[in-house]
């Protein structure tokens, strides 16, 4: 329960996998999608004493084990399955102790453990500290409201993989615990999961309550914030709510609503988390002092930025101009100018006139 409730954490924690076999087998996997299929359809061959397997039983094991799971066939050679065994028997596999019988002038194989299995072999050192540093990263979560249970999930884990010591952490990130609305974090990711309707209650700065009933998909944080994405029945859209102004979450016995949006690229357009209704993308052309381009080049203000003029310090980045790229630009304070184009250019200098003015009023 808690491995899986992990590989969906809205904090992007990544399930753990405490047998060696799937650890080992998740690396494998990123090199030859197939192999992993493979491994364990031979492990079931060679484990089975009640039969006899030649290469072309093995052969036929993983041409199945790979149909059941994508569906198509294979065709497994028998260079591969030769290739997979020696994989299999040396230190970067599992060291495993296989048999090669004769029976004649063909040879089946079986472990020389009839308890042996790759799925109940102990983790490696080097498994062991890819473990270490995962739970380093859980730590950080410990004593947030709602995630009480992460301190006895780690607990346990430290106990029975014998990991004990590794509380004390050597990475530090951005974290505020005081946070508004991180009461709400684990309600609205079980929500997610479980496809729960919300009615929630939000209040938007300087305005009155609203009920909307929301159909939760997304959890994302931006500049120390939480937001909730969710389609909201009331304008048949996708709405962005801030955790800070929601004041209370029910749930619902409306229908939920599928989406298709994949939120992980939902925002590339944007720097932030606004995305204007009727915003298009635009070639935004930034000028910098020699000061401060450094640091934009070493630290980009959007995937898209690209160097015009690095002599000139020009920056451009292709994006939908929203507040949060306002907020980013007058951020730079004297150290920037916008080029182009004209009309986000008047934006922030009319901005700019107005700060001016109010600080001027105020002497």
């Amino acid at each position: 329960m808690f491995s899986k409730a992990l590989q969906m954490s809205p904090m992007g924690l990544h399930l753990i996998r405490v047998s060696k076999c799937e650890n080992k087998l998740t690396n494998i996997m990123s090199t030859n999608k197939h192999a992993t299929i493979r491994y364990q359809a031979l492990d079931k061959c060679f484990s089975n004493r009640f039969r006899m397997f030649y290469m072309e039983d093995l052969i036929e094991a993983c041409d199945q084990a790979i149909y059941n799971y994508a569906g198509i066939k294979n065709g497994v050679k028998r260079r591969q399955i030769f290739s997979d065994i020696a994989y299999m028997e040396s230190e970067q596999g599992w060291s495993i102790l296989l048999e090669r019988h004769k029976d004649g002038r063909r040879v089946y194989y079986r472990y020389e453990d009839k308890d042996f299995s790759i799925n109940s072999q102990p983790l490696t050192d080097s498994e062991v500290n890819q473990l270490r540093e995962t739970m380093l990263m859980l730590n950080r979560f410990k004593g947030m409201p709602q995630f009480e249970w992460m301190e006895e999930l780690l607990s346990k884990l430290e106990d029975k993989l014998h990991l004990k010591g590794v509380a004390k952490s050597f990475i530090g990130f951005e974290h505020n615990p005081y946070l508004i609305g991180l009461s709400h974090l684990s309600t609205l990711f079980n929500a997610i999961i479980n496809k729960q309707v919300l009615a929630i209650t939000y209040q938007a700065y300087g305005k009155s309550a609203e009920k909307w009933t929301i159909h939760p998909y997304y959890l994302k944080q931006y500049n120390s914030r939480w937001f909730l994405l969710g389609l909201n029945e009331k304008f048949d859209t996708i709405s962005n709510l801030p955790l800070d102004r929601i004041i209370e979450i029910k749930e619902t016995r409306h229908t939920y609503k599928e989406t298709d949006i994949d939120f992980e690229e939902y925002f590339d357009d944007v720097v932030g988390m606004t995305i204007p209704t009727d915003g298009k993308i635009e070639q935004i052309l930034l000028k910098f002092s020699p000061e401060r381009l450094p640091y934009v080049l070493s630290k980009p203000l959007h995937p898209t930025q690209k160097v015009k003029d690095k002599k000139e310090g020009l920056i451009e980045i292709s994006v939908i101009p929203n507040r949060e790229l306002e907020s980013l630009v007058l951020s730079f304070g004297s150290d920037i100018e916008v080029i182009s184009p004209e009309s986000f250019r008047k934006e922030i200098q009319d901005k700019i006139k107005k700060l001016y003015k109010e600080i001027y009023q105020c002497k």
